[in-house]
């Protein structure tokens, strides 16, 4: 088995240069009332060096970046804290939490969670969301049958995101290189250890299908 990473690097130049588009695009959202969807909301500037990986407004066209449009401001701002920090390895995302957190990251938290959420685009197989949704009575515990979470519990939602991330993310929990060494992930990453890849798959599959 081949354990992903949880992004590929990029340079950061494109922080710089996406930085730098970013605040052109202040000056324009400042000089006229035109609206301009996700664009014309406070945060928006700040948010283009995101859009690159994650989409304009924080919705995802990948399999493999999740979409953050609606995501909940506690588990925007954990995540990008953990990148930040290095507790949630990662070398591309690491420069950018770090950006964040200059940026404002209670801002960029608002932003995103203030934008509309679409359920990703990519499509599933059949077969695979119902073998998922079978085998997704091990995860009810913690992601309720709906698979919303509990954000009382730091427990996340995972519906609508794309199936590759899903299934990256299960994987690196399954490697523990996600979030390694975090006492609280032990027993999630336990259940992930006993859950053969062929399955991990099907429950990517079922959950981005829920809506």
């Amino acid at each position: 088995m081949t354990v992903p990473t949880e992004r590929r690097e990029r340079p950061m130049r494109t922080i710089f240069r996406l930085i730098g588009g970013s605040l052109s695009l202040s000056v324009v959202l400042a000089s006229g009332p035109a609206a301009a969807g996700p664009l014309d909301a406070p945060g928006a500037a700040k948010a283009l060096a995101c859009s690159a990986c994650h989409g304009l407004g924080g919705q995802s066209p990948s399999n493999t970046m999740p979409v953050i449009a609606g995501i909940a401001p506690w588990y925007f701002k954990k995540a990008i804290e953990d990148y930040a920090a290095g507790r949630r390895p990662s070398p591309e995302m690491e420069p950018y939490a770090k950006y964040v957190l200059e940026a404002g990251v209670d801002d960029l938290a608002s932003y995103f969670a203030s934008q509309p959420r679409q359920p990703t685009a990519v499509r599933v197989d059949a077969g695979a969301v119902e073998r998922g949704r079978v085998a997704s009575q091990q995860c009810v515990v913690c992601h309720v049958e709906s698979g919303k979470g509990d954000p009382a519990k730091g427990i996340p939602d995972l519906r609508g995101q794309p199936p590759g991330y899903l299934a990256n993310q299960m994987l690196l929990f399954k490697a523990d290189r996600r979030s390694p060494g975090d006492a609280t992930l032990k027993a999630l990453k336990e259940l992930m250890k006993s859950i053969p890849d062929d399955q991990i798959a099907d429950l990517a599959a079922y959950y981005s299908s829920l809506r």
